[in-house]
């Protein structure tokens, strides 16, 4: 890649915070910038948030497509369009296809609130505490078609207590996430930029 910063874009539904977390991480000699977040919610929290740290915003609601796939297709289009080159999902409450990972190889990286390959999917706190682990924590994957299954790039783990419920285990997990997220988008950025320059997905959305 050149000298140019790698442009990311991330994907919300809800409030916003690591979202939040990543954008401010996203100065000074960082790899990376941002240039959009999207969210599939009309009233995501995140939405203000964004724009309160100066970043663009766009709204492709789900509920106004036929299909999965046209959704997608508008996903894929407004990250395009903003000449994203790495996506970042943040809390976004979506099932991706294969369709739309296809599309941008290597290019998406989530944030999960587990120690997979435990707790795919969703109640992972709940999980956790009914397991009787003795820890939680968080992964940042790259996506790939299989739910919460691609290669792990970094972990962050925290301790159960006793007295735990899930709400203060999440708190716990959440602070983690804060810390590893914006920790390992730099690194995946700066490998990006170090690369050979390839191009971005391809823009045109079938008709």
């Amino acid at each position: 890649m050149s000298d140019r910063r790698v442009n990311v874009g991330i994907a919300i539904s809800g409030g916003g915070s690591n979202m939040a977390a990543l954008v401010r991480s996203m100065t000074g000699d960082h790899p990376a910038r941002p240039v959009l977040v999207v969210s599939n919610v009309r009233d995501a929290g995140g939405l203000a948030r964004a724009c309160d740290l100066g970043v663009p915003t766009a709204i492709v609601d789900h509920t106004d497509y036929p299909d999965r796939a046209a959704f997608e297709d508008a996903l894929h289009a407004a990250f395009a369009a903003a000449g994203t080159d790495l996506i970042a999902l943040a809390g976004f409450m979506r099932i991706l296809t294969h369709r739309f990972i296809d599309r941008w190889t290597d290019r998406i990286v989530n944030i999960h609130p587990s120690l997979l390959p435990k707790y795919p999917g969703l109640d992972t706190h709940v999980r956790a505490i009914r397991s009787g682990d003795a820890e939680a924590g968080c992964t940042v994957h790259s996506v790939t078609s299989n739910l919460d299954a691609g290669p792990i790039l970094g972990q962050a783990r925290v301790p159960v207590l006793a007295d735990d419920s899930p709400t203060t285990l999440a708190v716990r997990v959440l602070a983690a996430e804060h810390e590893l997220y914006p920790r390992i988008l730099r690194g995946v950025a700066g490998d990006m930029a170090a690369s050979v320059a390839s191009p971005l997905p391809n823009s045109d959305v079938p008709r």
